[in-house]
């Protein structure tokens, strides 16, 4: 037990920590490892007692991104030393992972993950059936294709990492509380000030919400959205079974929807069913200590029943004890970390997705070098709480939505898989037309987006089943012109007498520009990496509309707002009050002129407010897809008569698909794939954006880096093999690289893609898909148009 300071809260601590789980224990000990002694945990029971003490504490390495995986691998070095530094067990083993496939379909998504986890440096070897019988020699394998065995992978005991990581958090000074419930939480001119306790009051100038499943509740008393809900789920510990020994591999069958681990000579075995249950709809009782649900076998069976396809034994094996717990999960199955745009110095590490033990310690030590340094060290878009906005907030939607998230731990991981529940959210004003039209949606950030217009297709790894029809809209938009509504691109308005000097400190490029221009430019943090990319036109002298992606409103919101400081500027988020609809192509101008008295005779970059049809829209001649084009911001209430009145010309529709795949034949980066906060425009290419004169956030480190030149490259792909994202580049059989994204091109009868790069000089390199390997060149410059002679058209 962790040496606690029985229901005593002092009156000040500099940071209060809520919640004594594993991650709150974890962002206590890395606060202390980096000096900061002055924090307070306050559990309202015992340590570990909600959540953490059921996790079955599995430690899987790899995620979808390097910088979620980096993180990962930091924790597995931190439990591999901590007992040793503090002297708790952690029950830390580093017995490794063995992941199987019943069908070609996942063998196909487990060779993608080996070579994506080789990318990041993750040792990773693909494995026959026979093979994965030696590593699990109690295991059934004649049903299955292969599989993927990962040496680096572990387990723990989740209550004892608790234990070691608070135990190391006090000998640095940080006080541990049990049996405190914190009750309310003060603000003050939008900054916590403090939090009411059972025990009184206590002044703080950064509370740190770990609460696990009460963290939304606890995030609602200062105004903070902390989108999660709790979801039943199960696991069973067994009797002992004969060949089961304590050195035996965790084993996943995620076409079994199941996992499995040694335990005392038996086996934990639990899972991941595709319709999950929620739980605490009425809110998380309290208390709720070291509590579990009721069993439940109808919902736990097609667990078990796959459980005894791969492992025969179980079926005449004892149970002894069925785990019923309920854990918080997320919308988009990844966990919230940062600090709250609602409220500075409001922290929040929560919504763990059942994998809160592998995550807690990179997540801690990533969070407390946030509070520390008072911004990201490192590129943590992924989990960032801001990538939500407060609609996300909603228990009816989070409800729906969680039914589907925790199915898909062990769901295939399709290319460009859309999640189906708790949909329609957000719609355009002109969805109606879209859905008449015939439009296969997407969804981001809450929209529903057209990827294509056309029968929906199965997903695959291969050549998709709606490929034709986006080349037909490619076509359509190089040949002539299309028609896309991007209707849900984030927008704001910077208005005040020192917008332009804000915006100058924020932005690479210079947008003291007269008005009716449209400036592309980047808005970089102290490291020199890119916070986003977005458009900036100045609409008047004191006014400027800035333009940025879809699901980057939350997060573009607070960095600007942040930004502006005490400058006399008002920033105010106008998404809704606009429409866009973009009409690209070189017949674009004589199709505007078609339904306007306006000339559309600006050059590029210009935008100004122009007659369309009944209606006035601002039309900006900018492009995302490298032809001749205008976006057009049309005031909602306008929107379905100007969408008419353009469709009324015989326009092309077209979708995010074609869109994706032109920006890629022309080499636009996009934000958080080729773009993020460790990327800088040196190594981006985009050092013509940033200003040679004036200062501007990140331009000490941008110089720094420009003089010392790239370590990699963003460059473009090609080649003939399709590929979608993720693999991993190779030159002389080493690893060099991997694709950020990919598309077919009609243009150019091949694939296009973007690719970060190691070193200089390489013209041709080798990528790895699903195991084999393919020539591909790469050019620093664009495969389509590298003049934008189109575009100056």
């Amino acid at each position: 037990m962790a040496e606690t300071e029985e229901r005593f809260v002092r009156s000040r601590a500099r940071v209060v920590i809520v919640g004594g789980g594993i991650v709150g224990c974890s962002v206590a000990y890395h606060l202390a490892e980096l000096g900061w002694s002055d924090v307070v945990v306050l559990e309202q029971g015992q340590l570990s007692c909600g959540t953490t003490w059921h996790a079955a504490g599995l430690v899987g390495q790899l995620r979808s991104t390097e910088s979620m995986t980096s993180l990962i691998r930091y924790s597995t070095d931190l439990y591999a030393r901590l007992e040793k530094e503090t002297g708790f067990g952690t029950g830390w083993k580093r017995c490794g992972s063995v992941s199987v496939a019943r069908t070609p379909e996942r063998m196909i998504q487990l060779k993608r993950t080996a070579a994506q986890a080789r990318a990041y440096g993750i040792e990773a070897e693909l494995i026959t059936p026979a093979q994965a019988g030696e590593l699990w020699p109690v295991m059934r394998t004649d049903d299955l294709v292969g599989g993927v065995w990962l040496p680096g992978d572990g387990m723990a005991n989740p209550s004892d990492l608790t234990q070691a990581l608070a135990r190391g958090a006090q000998r640095h000074g940080v006080e541990v509380v049990e049996r405190v419930r914190v009750t309310g939480t003060a603000v003050k001119d939008g900054r916590v000030t403090g939090v009411e306790t059972t025990e009184g009051f206590v002044e703080c100038e950064i509370l740190v919400n770990c609460a696990g499943q009460w963290a939304k509740e606890l995030g609602r008393q200062a105004g903070v959205t902390v989108p999660l809900h709790s979801a039943e789920h199960f696991y069973v510990v067994t009797e002992q079974v004969t060949g089961v020994s304590p050195h035996l591999p965790v084993l996943r069958d995620p076409d079994g929807y199941a996992y499995f681990k040694e335990e005392v000579g038996g086996l934990v075995v639990g899972g991941f069913e595709p319709d999950a249950k929620p739980w605490g709809m009425d809110g998380i009782p309290h208390p709720f200590e070291f509590q579990l649900l009721d069993e439940d076998w109808d919902q736990f069976s097609i667990i078990m029943e796959n459980a005894i396809q791969r492992v025969p034994a179980l079926e005449s094996t004892g149970i002894r004890m069925f785990y019923n717990g309920p854990e918080s999960f997320t919308p988009d199955n990844m966990f919230l970390l940062g600090e709250a745009p609602e409220v500075r110095g409001y922290f929040v590490a929560a919504g763990f997705n059942s994998a809160g033990i592998a995550s807690a310690g990179g997540a801690g030590m990533a969070l407390a070098e946030w509070i520390v340094q008072g911004q990201p060290t490192s590129d943590l878009w992924p989990a960032d709480l801001r990538r939500f906005a407060p609609w996300a907030g909603n228990d009816t939607w989070l409800r729906d939505r969680v039914k589907e998230t925790l199915g898909l731990h062990y769901a295939m991981s399709w290319p460009n898989r859309e999640l189906e529940s708790a949909r329609p959210l957000r719609r355009s004003p002109v969805h109606h037309l879209l859905a008449e039209a015939g439009a296969s949606f997407g969804s981001k950030m809450g929209w529903e987006r057209v990827n294509y217009f056309g029968t929906a297709a199965p997903y695959t790894f291969g050549r998709p089943g709606w490929q034709e029809t986006v080349d037909a809209e490619i076509a359509a938009c190089r040949n002539g012109a299309a028609l896309f509504d991007q209707t849900s691109f984030s927008k704001f308005t910077l208005k005040g007498p020192e917008a332009c000097e804000a915006l100058q400190w924020l932005c690479t490029a210079d947008v003291d520009v007269p008005v009716g221009r449209v400036v592309y430019t980047g808005m970089l943090n102290d490291r020199g990496g890119y916070e986003s990319d977005l458009t900036v036109t100045r609409v008047a002298r004191e006014e400027y509309l800035v333009v940025t992606g879809s699901a980057q409103a939350t997060r573009d919101f607070d960095l600007i707002s942040r930004g502006i400081g005490e400058r006399r500027a008002v920033l105010v988020d106008v998404t809704s009050a606009y429409a866009v609809f973009s009409v690209m192509g070189p017949s674009s101008r004589n199709i505007l002129k078609s339904v306007s008295k306006s000339a559309f005779e600006g050059g590029f970059g210009t935008s100004e407010l122009v007659d369309l049809g009944y209606a006035t829209v601002r039309a900006s001649r900018v492009t995302y897809v490298g032809e001749l084009g205008w976006e057009l911001y049309v005031p909602a209430e306008f929107a379905v008569t100007v969408y008419e009145s353009l469709l009324s010309t015989g326009i092309t529709q077209a979708g995010y698909y074609a869109i994706e795949a032109m920006r890629l034949e022309k080499g636009y980066r996009a934000w958080g794939r080729e773009l993020g906060p460790d990327v800088s425009p040196v190594e981006a290419g985009l050092l013509f954006t940033c200003k040679k004169s004036g200062d501007y956030r990140g331009r000490d480190a941008v110089e720094r880096l420009s003089a010392a030149g790239p370590a990699r490259r963003i460059v473009s792909i090609t080649l003939d093999e399709h590929l979608w994202g993720g693999e991993a580049l190779l030159h002389d059989g080493a690893p060099v690289g991997h694709v950020t994204s990919a598309a077919h091109s009609p243009t150019l009868g091949r694939t296009v893609g973007l690719a970060f790069v190691s070193g200089a000089g390489l013209e041709k390199v080798e990528v790895q898909v699903a195991g084999e390997r393919y020539p591909a060149q790469i050019s620093r410059k664009a495969p389509y148009d590298p003049t934008s002679a189109r575009v100056k058209a």
